[in-house]
């Protein structure tokens, strides 16, 4: 099965019939005459076909495949795009590939929003990286926060510093950290020393850092981090206390783990589990 029948699916059960039969219609249409202007013109329609309110919720039904239209509460002209889109590129990949790329190019926010949040669901995604890496530049949040939070496609595809980029960039912008997604997947040595570079900032500057901020740090723990590591856990901010305390327990590093015995109340709530990294805030 491929994914666009499982974005069907999605459609089918959450929309008129009337709607469904023109989309399959206008796809029709387009395989048989390859032609730009169907595409656009079809694309252009959706709006006046399907509804832009939230629909899909935490209680929605579908395929495992498309489980991210529920995370980010999906409406249906959303689903309405991608659907277009990855059924004519399974239709024919190279053809449609530069026809898909020129309708993102004049995408206006929103639509660019839906793109980016749904990009893993297209066929070859990496293909569109470089849209996804250019939304890293941008000073809108929305456009920002549909690439960085919950969507799995930059620790997928990213390379080091484009994942160090969009990871300082979603701090600097006060994002939700935990809204990322394979943070301790895309660990790595160039992100630490940034992380501890910045939070040396914004401690000069006796401003807050978010405490998740360090979680990539703890398998890289060296001098100057055990450093940052004392900072926290004597900190007189309990959540700093517990990233610290996080940091130092999953580290396997003998000296952050010797400096976390000093705190034994802290370390036997993170052995049993009370604190992790998903409830630090709490």
């Amino acid at each position: 099965m491929q994914i666009s029948d499982d974005i069907y699916n999605v459609l089918k059960t959450y929309d008129s019939q009337d709607s469904i039969v023109w989309l399959a219609e206008r796809i029709a249409k387009i395989q048989d005459s390859k032609a730009s202007k169907d595409l656009f013109m079809t694309y252009s329609l959706l709006a006046s076909k399907f509804k832009a309110t939230a629909l899909l919720d935490a209680n929605s039904k579908v395929s495992e495949s498309v489980s991210l239209f529920v995370s980010h509460k999906a409406s249906l002209l959303e689903i309405s795009r991608i659907y277009l889109l990855v059924k004519v590129l399974e239709i024919d990949a190279n053809h449609f590939g530069p026809k898909v790329n020129s309708i993102i190019e004049v995408a206006d926010t929103g639509e660019l929003e839906t793109f980016l949040k749904y990009l893993i669901l297209l066929p070859n995604p990496e293909v569109f990286k470089s849209t996804a890496v250019e939304a890293l530049r941008t000073n809108i949040a929305t456009v920002f926060d549909a690439i960085t939070l919950n969507n799995p496609y930059p620790g997928k595809y990213f390379n080091d510093q484009q994942w160090n980029q969009m990871y300082l960039k979603a701090a600097f912008m006060e994002r939700n950290l935990s809204m990322i997604q394979a943070v301790d997947e895309r660990s790595n040595k160039d992100l630490t020393r940034i992380i501890s570079d910045y939070a040396h900032e914004r401690w000069a500057a006796s401003r807050k850092i978010d405490p998740l901020f360090w979680r990539p740090v703890t398998g890289f723990l060296n001098d100057t981090l055990l450093l940052d590591m004392k900072r926290l856990l004597s900190s007189d901010d309990l959540q700093e206390n517990k990233a610290g305390g996080l940091c130092c327990f999953n580290s396997k590093n003998d000296q952050a783990l010797k400096m976390l015995n000093q705190y034994p109340q802290l370390k036997d709530k993170i052995a049993s589990k009370e604190i992790t990294w998903n409830t630090l805030k709490n």
